[in-house]
């Protein structure tokens, strides 16, 4: 009976734990779920539009890159960074901002898989998965610090912007 005890303490102790774990990592977790899902929704339109439509390599690539950023920036903006302003004026600069930041890590993998694909005749799929793992790592980057960033005394800068709006 002790013993049951002690278990069950420990399993509350650990689930109390995980959910501490889960609240205070919940940007990052989402973060990865929807770069999963963005990176999924990437290798899926590429190889259609390579393989099946017919596109460049280069047209895939810029196809599969601007369907995967629009579904990012949304999951981003509302479920990842929770920024719910929706202010016309708010959501253009972030859009422009998301969008520029996305150039250049989109132009990164445009390099890679233009170097891999059409110079070295590598396999296009498998240098688009090593691609996407570099992408995915500055996206976050840029998407926390620069996009979706908090001023220097931790406000939103969304909240901030707000104000100046008014």
């Amino acid at each position: 009976m002790k013993r049951l005890k002690i278990r069950r303490h420990i399993l509350a102790e650990t689930m109390k734990t995980i959910i501490e774990l889960l609240k205070k990592r919940r940007s990052v977790i989402l973060y990865l779920a929807f770069g999963i899902c963005t990176t999924l929704i990437n290798w899926t339109v590429y190889p259609i539009c390579y393989y099946v439509l017919g596109f460049s390599n280069m047209g895939a690539v810029c196809a599969a890159w601007f369907i995967a950023v629009s579904f990012a920036f949304v999951t981003n903006k509302i479920w990842v960074f929770e920024r719910k302003n929706f202010l016309n004026r708010r959501l253009l600069k972030e859009c422009i901002s998301f969008f520029s930041c996305r150039l250049v890590t989109g132009t990164l993998d445009l390099l890679i898989m233009y170097v891999a694909v059409d110079v070295f005749e590598l396999n296009a799929f498998a240098w688009k998965i090593l691609s996407n793992g570099l992408v995915v790592i500055l996206n976050y980057a840029t998407g926390k610090f620069v996009v979706f960033r908090k001023d220097c005394v931790g406000r939103d800068m969304n909240k901030k912007n707000l104000m100046d709006s008014k």
